[in-house]
């Protein structure tokens, strides 16, 4: 029992949802500025 949490599956689902807020992070971070150009030339 780790921090009062006995059950594996608890802590599959806080990892899990730690992960995917990692992934979302980065992949936000990688795309930050892309596209832009293709919007610019597409109001002309």
């Amino acid at each position: 029992m780790v921090l009062g949490i006995a059950d594996p599956w608890i802590w599959g689902g806080y990892i899990l949802c730690i992960l995917a807020t990692l992934l979302c992070v980065v992949y936000g971070i990688l795309n930050w500025n892309k596209g832009g150009e293709d919007e610019d030339e597409s109001c002309l």
